[in-house]
Formats: structure tokens, sequence, C-alpha cells
């Protein structure tokens, strides 16, 4: 444990693993009190710090929604180690939050404004049966789907676009402009993955395009559709919003400088993903 001299404050990043369902999302909800991810993070990163602590995450997300890789950033002017905000925290946090690692950061590093881009996973479970275990970490079909449409229809939406389409009513950003850098849908037994990576992402975007995409494995649409509604800006057009259930924030990419890799891809029931 070292202490720094009188006034002097240290960035600290820390790489977060958390199962959304049970959680009201991410972001910290006073009016009235609900169980939040950020709120159960600053509790225990406060207690170990002994002293009050805010922190800002990557990416907001949503309730129900899961997390491998979200990336996290606070200040404290007391360095308990590394032991202390992995172990540490780890102790005081539920068993459905997890600290993976932690480094310190320079002074110019910010969890959301310094990423160059995220990256989700949309884990489909294809079986007559819905399963008992893992319930709200995958998202259940029964019909066979179509992974190589699913995959074309992807390919549509690649680039830098007006995705006014997929996105949420209550969104609040104030373009609807993304920059796609890749949308691969793979077959890995009996799971389907979703694997989307965009310098950022719109509201609900993801769940809105795998929407369509099941749409299109089920085979009620070609895989054209995707184009087309894209194009349209017009999201009354598209599928149903796909459950939170099956959706994993998995990886956040920074410039090079601030070393930091994510510590594993993908939940740990697709391991080895890559």
């Amino acid at each position: 444990m070292s202490e720094p001299s009188p006034n002097s404050v240290l960035r600290f990043a820390l790489e977060i693993e958390y199962d959304g369902h049970g959680f009201c999302g991410w972001q910290k909800q006073l009016s009235p009190p609900l169980p939040t991810v950020q709120s159960c993070l600053e509790s225990a990163i406060s207690r170990v710090a002994d002293r009050d602590v805010s922190v800002i995450c990557a990416g907001r997300t949503d309730r129900g929604v899961h997390a491998t890789g979200q990336v996290i950033h606070f200040e404290s002017d007391i360095d308990r180690g590394e032991k202390a905000w992995t172990i540490g925290v780890n102790s005081l946090l539920p068993a459905s939050i997890r600290v993976r690692q932690s480094r310190v950061v320079n002074a110019s590093f910010h969890a959301r404004f310094s990423a160059l881009s995220r990256r989700y996973l949309y884990v489909i479970y294809e079986s007559d049966i819905a399963p008992a275990l893992m319930a709200h970490q995958l998202t259940h079909v029964r019909s066979e789907l179509d992974v190589d449409a699913m995959h074309l229809a992807g390919q549509y939406l690649l680039g830098e676009n007006d995705y006014s389409a997929f996105r949420a009513a209550g969104c609040q950003s104030k373009t609807p402009y993304r920059c796609v850098h890749w949308l691969n849908v793979k077959r890995k037994g009996r799971f389907i993955v979703v694997d989307i990576q965009a310098d950022a992402f719109l509201q609900h975007m993801v769940r809105n395009i795998v929407g369509v995409l099941l749409e299109i494995g089920k085979k009620l649409q070609k895989p054209q559709w995707a184009r087309e509604l894209m194009q349209s800006r017009d999201r009354t057009l598209g599928a149903i919003t796909a459950s939170p259930c099956g959706l994993y924030l998995a990886e956040v990419k920074y410039p090079s400088e601030y070393n930091l890799k994510v510590s594993e891809l993908a939940p740990c029931f697709l391991q080895p993903y890559s």
C-alpha cells in the first residue's frame, strides 16, 4: 500500500463483471432508492477507500443487461493496492458483481470519453425446451435459426449510418449516427452469438438490431430487410426489442497508452471465446 503526498489524487480503472438480473440497470437511482450496479460498487469501493467515492462507467447498461468487460474509473488520494481494489472490494459486493482487475491510470483517462469502441455479445439458446438454468443469462428460442441469413443481414448495417430505426423512443443522444465496425453471427453448439462492435451505441440499439435478426433467422423476413429498415429511419417499422437477458457488454477498447485489456471476453459458459 502506498501513501501519496498530501492533496495528490490518483485515478483508478477497474474492469467489472456483473449479472444484471435483479438490478434496475447500471445508473444509481435515489428517488426512490433502487438496487443498481453503480450504487453497489460505490458503496463497496467507498468502504475500502474509507471515504465517499463516485464511479464513472464506459457504458450505462439497462435493467437486466450483463457485463463481462465493463470499465469504470474513480479517484482516491490513497492507493490501497491492487489486492484491496479487487479482492477487498469483491468481499463487500453481492455475488452477482465482481471486480476482475484494477489499474492505476493517468489523470487523462476517462472510462467513457477515452473509449475507442464498445463490443457487445448477444447470446441466444436454441432448444425445444427453455433451460431451467441460466434463464436470465440468455435468450431462448424454440425454432431453428438460419444463422447464415442473420449474419448476411448484419453486413447491411456496417459503417457510419443513421440508426434511428434501431433507437429507443426515449434515447437522449444528440445524434442518431454511429459507426458499426463489425456484426458477426456465429453458432457455438446450441448457442448462437451476435457479436457487434461500434464506436458507441444508441439506447436499445443492440437489442433492436437483434430483434430484427431474429425475425430474419426465423425466415419471417429476408436479410435485405435490415438494410431497408436502416434506410427508412423509422423505428415503428422494425421488430420488437429483444430481451435484455442475452445481452453482455463484453469489451471496451482504449488507446494503447492506457494498457487496458479485457481479461475474459465472454461469459464463462462460452469460454473459450474469440
